[in-house]
């Protein structure tokens, strides 16, 4: 008798098909996201930028720099995002967004003269204006058109995108470092890094109108037949007909809840999320866990990792290189995250990656101490080391846990302003590290890690 049995190498269902060329289209703009932030990294220490703002930004100048683009996502966190989302759909409002996004690029990459630092913080507020739309457009995009069962999965990819910018934009920068021997290339080649995220929303936007819209939306704005034939080719070959009628019905039944009670003005649909006790236990969990994604140094990881490694003793173009394998190896272990964060469930894979992320803190923060001045290379070697093994539980936890979280605890009829709420939390504790990180690496050293260490692990019993 012959074993029947399915090779790990058959096709993929149409609808798993179709599934993963939508989300992995979406993480393009959340990859044009992360290649602005990676790419500022490596231009705070370009010698062509810091001669653009006077010679040597101070570190305050450098956390405004910084800060201000978190300024800009909490604005639009508060007040864009989920109105665009709602009204104009979420493929349509991350287009928006990455305009948006790219207008404020290029400003930074045209700052010069007098006006410069204005003109630089000007389009850093207007780029964190961009991100707020789509770094919560395309995470509910994607957690509405993927099948309840692997919705981690699918969003983790939103991750995976963000993540694969950062590396872009590290490398991007260490390419430039061979590129400032010539005044040309120091004038024009933090500029050229910044205008080269252009290529990818080029691609991201021309690419929207091809995808299909979220269901849930759909049906909102009367689209019924349009709807339902949209959920069908995602779940085709994967669902059964009757179990995706269901599926349709429960969206409809979700949205005419939602329909039924008249809204009461701009605010009053948000104001059911402070009001009602059940909602409100999700919303401030969502917007602590979002708040703690950045509060446990990952904000200063992104933004001064080749200037942490710099001071560890790793030459300027050396410390490029090494943030930009750093980041590279994070994209690899958020993707092992995709197939993990739905086997394991949330709280165990944030509970492994904070105390990764805490135990490496400490490591960053003791040895400089017991080995001042660089004098032990093996102790800088370790340091090293473990600033990879934060990233890889960064990775595996807080990272891409937390938008999965946020994305799916909410009823579809909140679901934006719910998400859009919580990633407030993430604007205002990327805002405080930016700050808190230079000034306090100025003054206190390797100290500053014990603080991030202890948030970490405050993560745990969280």
């Amino acid at each position: 008798m012959k074993l029947a049995f399915t090779s790990p190498l058959a096709p993929l269902p149409k609808g798993t098909q179709r599934l993963y060329i939508l989300c992995i289209h979406l993480a393009i703009g959340t990859s044009i996201w992360g290649y602005n932030i990676g790419v500022l990294s490596s231009i705070l220490v370009h010698p062509g930028w810091r001669a653009a703002l006077g010679g040597n930004p101070s570190p305050s100048t450098k956390g405004l720099v910084t800060g201000i683009y978190y300024l800009g996502t909490l604005a639009s966190y508060l007040l864009a995002a989920h109105p665009l989302a709602d009204h104009f759909g979420r493929r349509h409002a991350a287009m928006m967004g990455t305009v948006v996004l790219c207008v404020g690029a290029v400003m930074m990459a045209f700052a010069d003269g007098e006006a410069a630092l204005g003109v630089m913080v000007g389009g850093r507020f207007i780029c964190g204006m961009g991100v707020g739309v789509v770094s919560t457009s395309v995470p509910l995009y994607q957690s509405e058109v993927s099948p309840a069962k692997q919705r981690g999965k699918f969003v983790t990819l939103n991750h995976v995108g963000f993540i694969a910018g950062l590396a872009a934009g590290l490398w991007v920068g260490y390419g430039m470092t061979f590129w400032t021997s010539s005044e040309a290339g120091k004038y024009w080649g933090w500029r050229l890094s910044m205008l080269m995220q252009l290529i990818p929303a080029i691609l991201f936007v021309t690419g929207l109108p091809f995808l299909p819209e979220s269901p849930r939306w759909l049906i909102q704005k009367g689209q019924t037949d349009r709807a339902a034939r949209v959920l069908r080719s995602l779940r085709q070959g994967t669902t059964a007909p009757i179990l995706i009628t269901h599926e349709f019905h429960a969206i409809s039944a979700a949205v005419e809840s939602s329909l039924s009670c008249p809204p009461r003005g701009f605010l009053a649909p948000s104001g059911s999320l402070f009001r009602d006790p059940s909602l409100w236990a999700r919303l401030w969990r969502a917007f602590l866990l979002q708040f703690l994604a950045q509060m446990c140094g990952a904000a200063a990881m992104k933004y001064y990792l080749p200037t942490l490694l710099e001071a560890l003793g790793l030459e300027y173009r050396l410390a490029l290189m090494a943030g930009a394998v750093e980041m590279t190896t994070k994209v690899g272990m958020t993707v092992v995250e995709m197939w993990l964060i739905d086997r394991f469930g949330r709280t165990k894979c944030l509970t492994t990656g904070s105390m990764m992320m805490g135990f490496a803190m400490m490591i960053n923060g003791l040895l400089p101490l017991l080995y001042p001045g660089n004098v032990n290379k093996l102790a800088d070697a370790i340091c090293i080391a473990f600033i990879f093994i934060y990233a890889m539980g960064y990775s595996l936890g807080l990272g891409p846990a937390a938008w999965v979280y946020s994305s799916e605890i909410f009823p579809t009829n909140l679901r934006a302003r719910g998400l859009n709420f919580a990633a407030s939390g993430s604007s205002m504790g990327s805002i405080l590290v930016s700050q808190i990180w230079p000034i306090g690496n100025a003054r206190f050293g390797s100290g500053v890690y014990f603080v991030f260490m202890l948030i970490n692990f405050l993560c745990v019993p969280v």
